[in-house]
Order: C-alpha cells, then sequence, then structure tokens
C-alpha cells in the first residue's frame, strides 16, 4: 500500500535541537486530520493531540479514537483467528505477568504487514513527532515485545515501567503504542489499561480496551502502567492488541543510557491469588508441572 503526504519534507534533525514547528511537514498544514491517504485519522487535529499528550497525568500519553481506518484494522481480526498455535508464546512471568505475545515478526501475515507499512511509515513518524516532541524516532521491524498480544480470561499484567533499550539494537525506546482490537468489550470484562503515579501508590488514568481505541505514551521510568486486575471476559473471548515500539539513538544527543529491564511497581494493588498460584509452582515437582501444563494448555 502506497502511503504518502502533500506535505514538504524536511531534512532530519539532530535529537537535541530546537524544533521549529514552522518547518515540521505536519505543521504544513495543522488543520488537517486525515492523513496518509485516508489511514490515519485524528478528528481534533494534531496540536490538540499534542497538547493532550504534554498535559496527560500520571505521564505524557494521549488516547486517540478511531485513528486508524476500519479496512485497515478489521483485517487484523481475521489474521489473529488464522495464526496457528505455534506463532504464540505464553508468557508467564513469576506472579506478575500472564499474556500470550506472538513469537516474532515473521508470523505476520498480509493484515500485519499492511498495518507495519503505515506505523512505521516516515510520514507516520513525523506525526508522531509531531504530538510527543520526540524527534528522529526509529520503527523496531523485529517488534521485540510487540505485535499482537491476547490475554485470556484470568490473565494479567502487573504495573511496570518498561524496559529501555531494545537489547539487540542498542537503541533507547522512547513510545509504547497500543492499538486495541475488541469489538463489543463490555466494563465487566475487566482488560483497562491502567496508568499509576510516580510510586505506584495510585491509579490516575484508565483506558478502555475498545476496537480502534489507541494510547500513545512516553516509555521512562517511573512511567507505571499494566493490566493488573485479572481479565474476567467469557472463556471465549478475548483481549486482543496490536503493541509498537518506538526508539532513538540515545536521549537529547546522549548515546550512553543505562538500561533496564522492565521495573514491576511494589504490589499493593492486584490479587492475592497469583501469589497462591507461585507458591504452587514453587512446591510442585517439575514432572508434574510439565504434564499440568500438557493437559490444560489452549490454543491461543
Amino acid at each position: 500500500m502506497r502511503v504518502s503526504f502533500t506535505t514538504a519534507v524536511v531534512p532530519p534533525r539532530s535529537a537535541d535541537c530546537q524544533v521549529n514547528d514552522m518547518l515540521s511537514p505536519m505543521s504544513v498544514q495543522p488543520q488537517d486530520s486525515i492523513l496518509l491517504n485516508g489511514e490515519v485519522r485524528i478528528a481534533s487535529g494534531i496540536e490538540a493531540a499534542r497538547t493532550k499528550y504534554v498535559n496527560a497525568k500520571p505521564f505524557p500519553h494521549v488516547v486517540i479514537d478511531n485513528f486508524f481506518s476500519d479496512q485497515l484494522l478489521e483485517p487484523l481480526l481475521t489474521e489473529i483467528a488464522g495464526m496457528e498455535r505455534a506463532a504464540w508464546k505464553k508468557v508467564e512471568n513469576d506472579s506478575r505477568e500472564r499474556t500470550v505475545r506472538m513469537r516474532s515478526a515473521t508470523e505476520l501475515g498480509p493484515a500485519g504487514k499492511n498495518l507495519l507499512s503505515v506505523v512505521h511509515s516516515a510520514e507516520f513518524l513525523y506525526m508522531l513527532s509531531e504530538i510527543t516532541g520526540i524527534w528522529q524516532l526509529l520503527p523496531d521491524p523485529y517488534l521485540q515485545g510487540g505485535g499482537y498480544a491476547i490475554m485470556r480470561r484470568g490473565d494479567y499484567f502487573h504495573v511496570h515501567a518498561d524496559r529501555s533499550m531494545a537489547y539487540d539494537t542498542g537503541l533507547t525506546r522512547r513510545l509504547a503504542m497500543i492499538i486495541f482490537l475488541n469489538k463489543a468489550w463490555r466494563p465487566e470484562f475487566e482488560g483497562k489499561l491502567e496508568m499509576w503515579n510516580s510510586d505506584a501508590s495510585l491509579c490516575e488514568a484508565t483506558v478502555e480496551p475498545l476496537f480502534n481505541k489507541t494510547v500513545i505514551f512516553e516509555v521512562k521510568h517511573p512511567n507505571y502502567h499494566g493490566v493488573p486486575v485479572p481479565l474476567a471476559c467469557p472463556p471465549d473471548r478475548a483481549r486482543q492488541s496490536f503493541i509498537l515500539y518506538y526508539h532513538t539513538v540515545g536521549i537529547d544527543g546522549k548515546a550512553n543510557v543505562k538500561p533496564h529491564t522492565s521495573i514491576f511497581a511494589p504490589r499493593s494493588h492486584g490479587t492475592n491469588r497469583v501469589t497462591f498460584r507461585t507458591f504452587m509452582r514453587d512446591v510442585t515437582p517439575p514432572a508434574l508441572t510439565r504434564v499440568f501444563r500438557k493437559l490444560t494448555t489452549r490454543d491461543p
């Protein structure tokens, strides 16, 4: 799919330079809200999205409804449903995370690749920079930690700050973008993305995982977020999303950024049920654990 702007393109700038909005390609026509040949829409306009991002609490983020065309996202639902079991990886990280993730970017079909042609394009990166103020963003074609993600009944992801670096490339993570893909999702199903304050003592914002709702937020410690309440959706439903990360070479021109993995917040929230699961895992012989998993593992 061919994507293009009708606005001018400017030369790349250094990460720590002053941004002149009069020269940026997205500011030539700031009133435009339909971009990339109609595949991306910001009904309120880019300036309003920038204001929301900068002023958001507890950390910079913006939630955009109907950000992408339905023609771009609808095929993703069919693609997820048709993916083979071997394309998925079940993630169980102690008592802190239980989710299902796509194994590799090579598992993407035509629909996923079509989406990447938009969200990894130079035009889209310019738009993200206009909204967030972070310039010279780089996409991750390998989708490390990204791509399709599924959470089923009982799954959770406790409150954490994302890791600071893409280990394979050494690039610094700066932005996360989650595109939710859930139609007819009801509040009692849970699955809200929660955003917590800097000491993880208070949830200050939530995002319902509704179809074509997108959240963009800054990756930085202590930008705590997660899905700590176990899902309560019916067994035949799942919380589906497509996750993307964007990077720069260092921060503000400084290439040496101290790397860290995901930093989980103190357990002042969530449920004791998963603590019991951890205890049972510790006291159960490995042979019995393998048999139990084989008998209870479901297709994603």
